[in-house]
């Protein structure tokens, strides 16, 4: 009987870990937006991220964006110029994971535009880009 409870407590405990360390992480700060889309969509400009860089989240989880990746503009939010990857999926994390595109003003990546919640959300540290036209 006394390893049983020792095994329900340990349960217990383990399961009372696993609850809280899922409640630490912050949801991702959003507001709705609604991208004004490339007309047409076959002239969409390209660019590639000469050099790498690392983007910090209010979250505290941390992003890596890669040389030599490329983006194709969607389309334009007021806060920027919106970017998806070409070839993969960028997505950030929060409580949640979430598909991101970039939001870049002035070849500075202000915040990121979630195409499955049409929402946008702002960077608190603004990321500068080394930004090229894509080939």
């Amino acid at each position: 009987m006394t390893s049983f409870s020792f095994r329900a407590r340990c349960l217990w405990l383990a399961t009372g870990f696993s609850l809280a360390l899922s409640a630490c992480a912050p949801m991702i700060a959003t507001t709705p937006a609604t991208v004004e889309l490339m007309q047409p969509a076959a002239t969409a400009k390209r660019v590639q991220l000469l050099s790498p860089a690392q983007v910090k989240l209010d979250t505290g989880y941390s992003r890596d964006l890669v040389a030599k990746s490329t983006w194709s503009q969607v389309g334009r939010l007021p806060q920027g110029d919106v970017y998806r990857p070409v070839g993969t999926i960028l997505t950030i994390e929060g409580r949640h994971v979430h598909e991101a595109y970039l939001v870049v003003r002035n070849k500075t990546l202000v915040g990121f535009y979630l195409p499955g919640e049409q929402n946008y959300s702002p960077l608190t540290t603004a990321v500068p880009l080394n930004l090229g036209e894509s080939e």
